[in-house]
């Protein structure tokens, strides 16, 4: 009873850790001020959301590649390319939209916008690196292949130096890239199911005590 409390406790905590994530990320939304690109490598606000713009230029690293990632239902992949802002600011990943993947798992290729960009967008902390590490596959165009987005190998990898904590998503309206939104919880479980999971673990948890009150006090048999 006591696993199955705790559980759920857990579940709740979870749901509003994401609801506040969701949030914050709508004031920022509403407001839309701009913050230069530089803001992005402010190891201050690592697990914020900030909406921020800038010019610059696509460096000529390979394109990193996030596997398991699923839109409208269809398996795919999320494509990230590594961006200089003017400002000399440090490099950091912009995610340029999501791109389907056929039934023999071909990477796509994924060319790097050219000439000086204006980029506008969303500031916001990598996706969860979950419980599953591995390291990066580099594909036959030359781009890599990841399972996680991880901050610290990533400047290695792309031959680049340190690349800025968080990354950008560009406006939609921007028209550079492919299939995106502005939802900072894509491939993962949004609060109400994880207030529907904490309430099957608390009426697990009220069966086991319901149980255990019948069996304690259920009247014994006379002997005969």
């Amino acid at each position: 009873m006591a696993l199955f409390a705790g559980l759920g406790r857990w579940q709740l905590g979870r749901m509003h850790e994401k609801q506040a994530m969701l949030d914050a990320a709508q004031a920022v939304l509403t407001r839309r001020q701009a913050k230069p690109l530089s803001s992005a490598g402010d190891a201050a606000r690592r697990h914020d959301y900030d909406w921020a713009a800038g010019e610059g230029r696509f460096a000529a690293a390979p394109a990193v590649l996030l596997d398991n990632q699923q839109r409208d239902g269809r398996p795919g992949v999320r494509a990230y390319r590594l961006f200089q802002p003017a400002s000399d600011a440090m490099p950091l990943l912009v995610e340029l939209g999501w791109l389907p993947l056929p039934g023999d798992r071909r990477m796509p290729a994924v060319p790097a916008p050219q000439g000086v960009l204006r980029l506008e967008g969303l500031l916001l902390p990598p996706p969860s690196a979950g419980i599953a590490a591995a390291p990066l596959q580099a594909q036959d165009d030359g781009s890599l292949l990841a399972l996680s987005l991880d901050m610290q190998a990533l400047p290695a990898a792309l031959r680049s130096p340190p690349i800025a904590a968080r990354i950008l998503r560009p406006d939609p309206a921007n028209k550079i890239g492919y299939a995106r939104d502005l939802d900072i919880l894509p491939n993962t479980l949004p609060p109400e199911r994880h207030l529907g999971y904490a309430v099957q673990w608390f009426a697990l948890a009220l069966a086991v005590l319901v149980t255990a009150f019948v069996l304690t006090f259920r009247k014994r048999r006379p002997r005969r």
